[in-house]
């Protein structure tokens, strides 16, 4: 008796329901009734909400019930229970009567989160499974293990069928999350004793050979500081090339008057759940909840996790301190042996609801309409295209000089070097936010290497081995530009190792590269990470050929002489300035529109600004061989962006039936009457 008091009866079962068989399926024979209906003659739900609600779910990837929670017009409670009563099952306490550990083992806990089931007991061979989402329950059946047997339907709510699991493999998912990518294919299986053996056989052959052979060494050093630019230069224009074929092709495309007409999706909208790692942001995480709430998606289908961790007890405490809204949720993290935001982003994974899956910074402002581009994008893009990467910008430009310069980088960047990557099919090196993935297609690939520090590069690799494509998505979100010195080369250094670890993970095996990528693309990878983090290392070497320009000796000015002629020098200075005339040429294209046009005079002073990067790069090599797992973490909240802000759309006047577009589901208004289910018939004379 003390078990069952904890499991809600159900009123009115027939006989047979208490006698479960011993093979097959058993549920009892369902309520034929619609479950607006049952929550109507419970004096559950307004009939107008759920008028609202039905008309939404036409376009939507969404169960009612969903619909009903995610806006506030019936309580838990009374769907569980109006439940309860259509599909003739109990709902169980899971939080009283704990799972079988065994029977969620067998299962598999992510299954289970990704399904919200729990396998709760196993009597008389038949084994009780609670879910949040009975209209499911016979699909599921297919991928449970075959000793279950015949299974019997309970039900629960989806926040305690998430706790019931992490009560009891919290422990099993995060060391999941630390090793989902094949050792192969991730830092953690690098051999710290080798590397360290090679590093100081470097420097020492290095050491010994400016001794010993001076020029010959600095002769190295430049042809390879030379090469890596002329490769460099080379794929920036033909990136460039290629996104000025696109937008003049776009501009013949598009009619005289007004822009393209967009087709009309075909498709219910999916369900999208993105992630938004924080880490000592206790001021920014209450602007950050505000930013997100302007977006225009249907609430119902829009699944945002702040991701934190556990001992990040500044945050986790402002996160309590706030009223979170149903759609955004809090992941704790457990600790563990490195603490990343691959790592977080791997664990939180299991929480996602959403076929789509997205990341965003803490201090991101996505424009309001983005998840509605991401669910277009991925509607009308092929099957290969697993990723859709958006424009980061910035909101603070005029911060100061070091702002502006990373604004122009950042532009340039996003706007001419990914976008020519991506249209030229190589390899994109993704950037860390504005990111969204075809579910299967990431989990397929194993997710996020917990142990990279440039997660989002390495990930760009693995998604293009594995035959997928990236495409870039036309959607900005703006963040906080760096705009101190100090902090700025901690973030590039952090960028920097991380392209050098990324390069070092796939290049164990160049064979298997090539294969896996072409000739085209894996010699467009060696330049995307190989040399520009040389380019970087060596900028010194070809920087001293500005000595000769001052009439000051140089040591390589005769061996070059001799080897090329009386041209070299010439020939090489021409290098330089046609390598910084292309960089201009970039950012002066990337920087053309209204919202940056007055950075367009600060593009020549990039020449001033990119040198800061060799400090990073030295900075990174070093953390390479010493430490190479250290977040070195960029602080967030320095420029107040608030006054930047659009205010917050003013609520809907109560007591009148809101027109789709108007409920943030994205779909124009239509007739009650072509859209409504017949239940709603009688309910029409009872609408305000």
């Amino acid at each position: 008796m003390a078990r069952t008091a904890l499991i809600w009866p159900l009123a009115g079962a027939p006989a047979e329901d208490a006698a479960p068989a011993t093979t097959g399926t058993v549920i009892a024979t369902r309520d034929l009734r619609p479950l607006g209906q049952i929550l109507i003659e419970d004096g559950a739900v307004e009939p107008r909400d759920l008028l609202k609600a039905l008309v939404m779910r036409q376009r939507q990837s969404a169960r009612l019930g969903g619909i009903l929670l995610a806006n506030g017009w019936v309580r838990e409670e009374a769907l569980l229970r109006a439940l309860s009563r259509q599909w003739r099952a109990s709902v169980l306490d899971l939080k009283a009567l704990p799972p079988d550990p065994r029977l969620v083992d067998a299962m598999g806990a992510q299954l289970c989160l990704a399904e919200g089931a729990v396998p709760w007991r196993r009597v008389g061979g038949v084994t009780f499974i609670a879910t949040a989402r009975p209209e499911g329950f016979e699909a599921l059946q297919d991928r449970l293990p075959r000793g279950f047997g015949a299974v019997r339907m309970l039900l629960c709510s989806e926040n305690d069928a998430r706790e019931a699991i992490l009560a009891l493999r919290r422990t099993a998912l995060i060391r999941q999350a630390e090793t989902r990518v094949p050792a192969q294919e991730s830092c953690r299986t690098r051999n710290e004793r080798r590397l360290g053996r090679i590093a100081l056989g470097l420097m020492a052959a290095a050491a010994l050979g400016l001794v010993l052979a001076p020029a010959a060494v600095i002769a190295l050093l430049t042809a390879w500081a030379v090469l890596t630019l002329v490769a460099s230069a080379t794929l920036k224009l033909f990136s460039f090339a290629a996104i000025l074929r696109r937008h003049r092709q776009d501009r013949l495309q598009k009619p005289a008057r007004g822009a393209r007409p967009q087709p009309e999706m075909t498709a219910p909208l999916p369900v999208i759940s993105v992630m938004v790692p924080l880490f000592a942001e206790a001021d920014i995480a209450e602007k950050l909840i505000g930013r997100l709430s302007r977006l225009d998606y249907p609430r119902e289908l829009m699944d945002i996790l702040i991701v934190v961790e556990e001992t990040d007890r500044v945050t986790c405490e402002a996160l309590r301190g706030v009223r979170l809204p149903r759609w955004l949720r809090v992941v704790e993290v457990p600790d563990g042996p490195v603490r990343t935001k691959p790592r977080a982003l791997n664990y939180a994974l299991n929480f996602c609801r959403g076929s789509i899956i997205g990341v965003w910074d803490a201090e991101d402002r996505p424009e309001p309409g983005q998840l509605h581009k991401v669910a277009r994008g991925f509607h009308f893009a092929p099957p290969e295209v697993a990723c859709l990467q958006g424009v980061l910008d910035y909101y603070n430009p005029r911060t100061n000089w070091l702002a502006r310069a990373f604004t122009i980088e950042y532009a340039s960047w996003f706007r001419a070097t990914l976008a020519g990557a991506a249209a030229l099919d190589l390899v994109v090196p993704l950037g860390g936010t504005t990111l969204f993935f075809r579910r299967e297609a990431l989990e397929e690939i194993g997710a996020w290497d917990a142990w990279n520090v440039t997660e989002d590069a390495d990930l760009g690799v693995r998604l293009t081995r594995r035959g997928y494509r990236t495409q870039m998505l036309d959607t900005v979100t703006h963040e906080e530009a760096n705009c101190r010195l100090i902090p700025w080369v901690k973030q590039r250094s952090r960028w920097l190792k991380g392209f050098a670890m990324t390069w070092g993970v796939h290049m164990r095996d160049p064979a298997a590269l090539w294969r896996d990528l072409g000739t085209r693309r894996f010699v467009g990878l060696q330049v995307q990470l190989f040399a520009s983090v040389s380019q970087y290392l060596l900028a010194p070497v070809l920087w001293s050929f500005w000595l000769l320009s001052l009439g000051l000796p140089h040591p390589m000015r005769d061996m070059l002489s001799g080897l090329l002629g009386g041209h070299a020098i010439a020939l090489l200075f021409a290098l330089f300035v046609a390598s910084e005339l292309l960089n201009i040429a970039i950012g002066l294209w990337a920087v053309r529109g209204r919202a940056h046009r007055h950075l367009l005079p600060w593009v020549p002073t990039l020449h001033l600004y990119f040198p800061l990067g060799c400090l990073a790069a030295w900075k990174a090599i070093y953390e390479v061989v010493v430490k190479p797992f250290y977040w070195d973490k960029t602080q967030h909240g320095i420029f107040e962006a608030s006054l930047d802000e659009p205010p917050e759309p003013a609520p809907p006047p109560a007591g009148r039936l809101i027109p789709l577009r108007e409920t943030a589901a994205g779909q124009p208004a239509r007739a009650i009457a072509a859209t409504a289910d017949p239940l709603l018939v009688p309910l029409l004379g009872k609408i305000d």
